[in-house]
């Protein structure tokens, strides 16, 4: 990076950072003030302006103030005590920010509840909290019914409430707002509420094993939605298309709470749909979108739209976008400008791409690294533990070495970002701490992710922990192997892994591809050839119609690590990539033989 390069970086970066602090730095200092009393102010300050829009139902600013006084008032009438949890379970829609605004602006905390979940897992998510009240959308009460066995202890008796008509014996919680007053609360029927407040419990994706319940206080809210109205310069006459789910933070927060603040208006859509996509933004006249994970990848791959070319957006801001996608995506659609940051709903580690470096995650230059101390260290793939030397410390990583990101915990009543809230289970909570770091005493929050920094100060994602395996005595980046394959022509979604392969250390290499008909199995071994290492080449590859991905676009692993490249556990077709013959060959039930009997060589 040249002088004036860097020189233009820090001053893009600089302001950035300034705009984000000058937005944030008010909410420690009026710690009563809290996200829904901000709504009721925007209500009287913008009133009949477009707020919440969606093809379902649509809020003004007076609307939507008035729906969840509507629904604040029905948590009294239930008894709902300061700390009382109630889960939400409702598909995306403008009334989703309604119920939880209205309960929290009383005192209660809303578990926003991952509408895609059903059995064990969905009773795992109401269980934790220990709710008094179930609400649950009514196309949402057969995937209910499918967790109730499995519901136990002080959650076995909450109270369910149907939001909508079904063919069930339960109350109708749309009935019952609906027939109470939308005014603003009196003095008698709020609660003292501060920052530290608890307010929702937002649950991670559950890539590995179940979803975890974050803490998110009132100050978590506050901040999320200030900052990135900093971030993304908001103003009055945006709109942003949010197609995002809004149980997680993304979705619910991120893409909702930074337009509001200015008097800008959201558009909710239920699902992502790449066929619609560009439509909607045009039809609904967006200026900006939020995006995550492989959205962009998928957007990429679909055919063409007259409406990509005829859109007024300013902006895409957002997470994951891959190095190898984002020059064209920003090319094809013609985006303005792309804001990539990296956030955790529960950690303490933000980054911000101010400057749309493309690839990087973010940046800390020196004079913003000091006020958000984050630190890359060793890690060890095989231990799955930082590295620590002869005094049992922490070793930092020098440039462009990958390591695990971490940040530091303070209980600084002035910098309560730098607090980490934790988990409804406390166990869930310890695993994501780091003791004794550098010196005696201190405390960090771990990401559970990899990330390398290169000696410009900009941050760049390499895998997540569990997702990064050993293969020849080398560390294989999921990541950096999953960019290589995706590059390739008719390759359209890659998803990488390790598989165990009898007696042989480590895990080799494995790509579940989604790809046209029409693909070259000899070029893109040859590609493959090129772009990686020969330790980091996929040994197998698995062709699939489709790739699981959670409901934030992450690529599900769990249950392919499970298979490996056994052929009769299923119908996709698996191949291996015979150094000897050098191609790709089919695997059947005698060559998976050969390969775990170790007649053949990897």
């Amino acid at each position: 990076m040249g002088l004036i390069e860097r020189l233009t970086a820090d001053l893009t970066c600089l302001r950035g950072a300034l705009r984000t602090l000058k937005a944030t730095t008010p909410i420690a200092k009026n710690p009563t003030r809290v996200f829904p009393q901000v709504i009721a102010e925007l209500a009287e300050k913008y009133g009949d302006a477009p707020a919440l829009l969606s093809e379902r139902e649509r809020f003004s600013y007076r609307e939507l103030g008035a729906r969840a006084n509507r629904y604040a008032r029905w948590a009294l009438a239930q008894g709902i005590a300061k700390g009382d949890t109630i889960c939400l379970m409702m598909p995306n829609r403008p009334e989703f920010l309604a119920v939880w605004v209205g309960v929290t602006r009383v005192g209660g905390a809303v578990a926003l509840i991952n509408t895609n979940l059903t059995g064990t897992a969905l009773a795992h998510c109401i269980n934790v909290v220990k709710p008094k009240h179930v609400i649950v959308a009514a196309e949402l009460f057969e995937a209910l019914t499918t967790a109730r066995m499995h519901i136990t202890g002080d959650a076995k008796q909450a109270k369910t409430w149907l939001h909508g008509d079904a063919d069930a014996n339960f109350a109708r919680i749309d009935r019952a707002v609906d027939a109470l007053p939308g005014d603003e609360l009196t003095l008698s029927e709020r609660r003292s509420l501060t920052i530290e407040d608890h307010a929702l419990y937002i649950y991670t994706s559950g890539t590995t094993g179940l979803p975890k319940a974050a803490n998110i206080n009132h100050y978590r809210l506050m901040l999320a939605s200030h900052a990135f109205a900093g971030v993304m310069e908001t103003r009055a006459s945006d709109r942003m298309y949010d197609c995002l789910p809004l149980y997680h933070t993304a979705g619910g927060v991120l893409a909702t709470g930074p337009l509001l603040l200015r008097g800008g208006s959201v558009v909710i859509r239920e699902k992502f749909s790449a066929r619609d996509f560009w439509d909607d933004i045009v039809r609904w006249d967006c200026t900006c979108f939020q995006y995550i994970g492989e959205l962009c990848r998928y957007l990429i791959n679909s055919p063409e739209s007259p409406s990509e070319r005829t859109h007024h957006l300013r902006l895409a801001c957002g997470n994951g976008l891959r190095a190898d996608v984002w020059p064209e995506f920003k090319r094809r659609f013609r985006i303005p400008q792309i804001i990539e940051f990296y956030a955790a709903t529960e950690g303490n580690v933000s980054l911000f791409n101010f400057e749309g470096k493309e690839g990087a995650i973010g940046r800390l230059p020196w004079y913003i690294a000091a006020r958000f101390p984050t630190k890359i260290v060793r890690f060890d793939v095989e231990r799955q533990q930082p590295v620590r030397d002869e005094r049992g410390f922490c070793i930092e990583c020098d440039i462009d070495e990958p390591g695990e990101v971490i940040g530091k915990i303070m209980k600084d009543a002035s910098r309560p970002g730098q607090r980490f809230e934790g988990y409804a289970s406390e166990a869930d909570t310890d695993k994501k701490v780091l003791r004794d770091v550098f010196k005696k005493g201190d405390v960090w929050f771990r990401t559970g992710d990899l990330m390398r920094k290169d000696r410009n100060s900009y941050f760049y994602f390499v895998d997540r922990i569990g997702d990064t395996f050993r293969w020849k005595g080398e560390n294989v980046s999921t990541t950096e192997v999953e960019e290589a394959v995706g590059q390739f022509e008719g390759v359209l979604e890659t998803n990488v892994y390790g598989v165990a392969v009898p007696g042989r250390d480590g895990r080799a290499g494995m790509a579940a591809i989604v790809a046209k008909d029409n693909l070259n199995l000899t070029a893109l071994r040859d590609h493959l050839a090129r772009e990686l290492p020969e330790y980091a080449r996929p040994v197998f590859l698995r062709i699939r119609r489709d790739n699981d991905v959670t409901t934030t676009f992450k690529q599900k692993k769990v249950e392919l690590v499970k298979q490996g490249f056994d052929p009769a556990g299923t119908t996709d077709p698996i191949y291996f990539n015979d150094p000897q013959r050098k191609a790709f060959v089919l695997v059947d039930a005698t060559l998976r033989d050969e390969i775990n009997t170790g007649r053949i060589r990897l």
